[in-house]
């Protein structure tokens, strides 16, 4: 039982602090679109080494902060950590690129429906990849989504390339992160820090060629390219604090508020197309994700029992 002065939760118990987190978290994600859809006029490239460059101030200040640094500092002297790292580092690289590109190119629906899918492909890749079992509610629900996603592939229209690489991207990287024996703060710090090095090579050629944004003509783009650090480093950092105070379940709540807040402004604030595909495998995916939460709600409740 915890005691009213313990700061850590039980397996089976939330706490108010994680929920502030959490809920921080997946609200500022939600609101990522807004921010990204004023950069769009900046390739994506561009726009992801800044969020890159500008995350190792903040992240290093959290870090710094919390007098964490001890697990930073040893995995930066394994050659085996640095290689693990390396691999999540260009998975998220790739995610942020494609989820950039996604809001530039006026296809926020598709990045909704990458993070909609996303828990679904994670169980599948842990049934297929690490050999675990699902229930029967798990087998239905990812039957479920790929019948959405078959219908998205057949769609003449078009395809929803960034969700199904939003979908890859991010579902290896939360398989390889499991392997990463390191917290979830000072992960994060060490994959920006690994991908540090490129990212101002990058902008420095950018800035060699004449055709980089940053500290150039209007100071509007160098503020907002600033502001990516913060816009990507604080809710992965609120996340990772939220997540280590929550119960599994409500975590499993909780995650679709984000891609609910993104599909939201994709219809309303962007005012992207609806066609008839994307209105029989919304339904699907939000079926699919009833029953998978609904089955993972139970399966903790019965452990706990």
């Amino acid at each position: 039982m915890r005691t009213p002065n313990s700061t850590l939760p039980t397996q089976d118990q939330d706490t108010p602090r994680g929920f502030f987190f959490a809920l921080g978290a997946y609200i500022m994600w939600g609101f990522l679109p807004l921010y990204m859809k004023m950069l769009s006029h900046i390739p994506a490239a561009e726009v992801v080494a800044h969020r890159i460059i500008w995350s190792v101030p903040v992240a290093a200040l959290v870090l710094i902060t919390i007098k964490r640094t001890s697990a930073l500092r040893e995995a930066l002297r394994n050659p085996r950590m640095m290689i693990m790292g390396c691999v999540t580092a260009a998975l998220i690289s790739v995610n942020w690129g494609i989820y950039v590109y996604a809001i530039a190119t006026g296809r926020t629906l598709d990045a909704a429906i990458g993070y909609y899918i996303n828990p679904l492909f994670s169980i599948f890749l842990a049934a297929v990849l690490l050999g675990e079992r699902l229930s029967r509610a798990q087998v239905l629900a990812v039957a479920v989504a790929g019948v959405a996603v078959l219908v998205l592939v057949l769609d003449a229209d078009r395809t929803p390339w960034a969700a199904f690489g939003l979908m890859l991207s991010w579902g290896f990287y939360a398989l390889a992160k499991k392997s990463l024996p390191i917290g979830p703060n000072q992960g994060f710090l060490l994959e920006v820090l690994i991908l540090l090095v490129p990212a101002l090579g990058y902008t420095a050629y950018l800035s060699a060629t004449g055709t980089a944004h940053f500290a150039v003509g209007d100071m509007r783009d160098t503020w907002l390219l600033i502001g990516c650090g913060i816009v990507t480093a604080v809710p992965l950092l609120f996340y990772a604090n939220g997540a280590k105070l929550l119960r599994l379940s409500t975590i499993g709540v909780l995650q679709y508020i984000a891609p609910t807040m993104i599909f939201l402004t994709a219809v309303f604030v962007f005012d992207e197309p609806f066609g008839r595909a994307r209105m029989i495998a919304f339904p699907l995916i939000w079926l699919a994700l009833v029953i998978y939460t609904t089955s993972m709600v139970r399966q903790i409740r019965a452990a706990r029992a």
